[in-house]
Parts: C-alpha cells; sequence; structure tokens
C-alpha cells in the first residue's frame, strides 16, 4: 500500500478547510451547509481553483463550481448595473494570445453605446489596468 503524499495547502485554503472540519464536527453527515461557509469556499476557489478547493474541503466538483458561476454573473451583473450597461464583454486582443503579453502589462479595448445611439471606443495600452468602470460612468452619465 503505498503512502500518500500530502501536499501544504495556501494559507486561506487552509484557513477555510477548518472552519468546514470544525463545522463538520458539531453537526449531522449530510446537513445542509450554511451560506457562510459556501461564500468563503467560493472566494477561496477563485484563487486556488475549483478542484483543489473542492478536494480540500471535501465539497462536490459541480455544486461548488455552480456556485462560483453564480457568484461571477452576480459581480459581473452588479459591475454592469452601476456602469449604467446592459451589455460589457472584456475580451484579449486578437493578434495576441495571454502568453505574448509580458506580464503587468494590460491591453484592451472598450467599446461603449448609449441608448442614443451614441459610440466611443478606446483602445488603452498601460501597465495598470484602467478603472474600467470610472471610464463607463464618464461616458453614459457625462457631468454638467
Amino acid at each position: 500500500m503505498s503512502a500518500r503524499k500530502t501536499r501544504s495547502l495556501p494559507a486561506g485554503l487552509e484557513a477555510v478547510r477548518h472552519r468546514f472540519e470544525r463545522w463538520r464536527l458539531t453537526h449531522k453527515p449530510r446537513s445542509r451547509i450554511p451560506d457562510a461557509l459556501w461564500g468563503a469556499a467560493v472566494r477561496v476557489a477563485g484563487m486556488c481553483g475549483i478542484h483543489r478547493t473542492s478536494q480540500a474541503l471535501r465539497l462536490q466538483y459541480y455544486s461548488l463550481k455552480d456556485r462560483v458561476e453564480q457568484q461571477s454573473t452576480v459581480v459581473s451583473e452588479r459591475a454592469a448595473r452601476s456602469a449604467g450597461a446592459t451589455f460589457l464583454e472584456l475580451s484579449p486582443p486578437a493578434d495576441h494570445g495571454f502568453a505574448a503579453m509580458p506580464v503587468g502589462c494590460c491591453e484592451c479595448t472598450l467599446e461603449l453605446e448609449d441608448a442614443g445611439g451614441a459610440k466611443m471606443r478606446i483602445h488603452l495600452k498601460a501597465v495598470e489596468p484602467p478603472d474600467l468602470a470610472a471610464i463607463s460612468r464618464s461616458f453614459w452619465n457625462p457631468g454638467p
């Protein structure tokens, strides 16, 4: 029989794993996991990956994946609403892949259109990522 090799977990994932273990000690098997614990699992999955998180926390992969996707949809919708957008797409330039771009470099094209048909297209190349929400707000809600 081979000995199972244990890998050290990132501190955030280890802390959430301890929270799950404490909760499991005080609840019956198959009890409903509280929303606060699911929220912690979703946050750590965003940093460590769904598979690794589901394994460390002993969660069903697809249950965690669904919650991560729901959370990402909610965050995207909030960002779009705060900017007044009904659709916001961020995609890498077609002429390069992510591997070709230097680390820390941000390049994107932002295309905005309001209900009246006014359009704006901005191509950004910068070391720091721009504040896209602020740019969008200034287009849809211009000052006096």
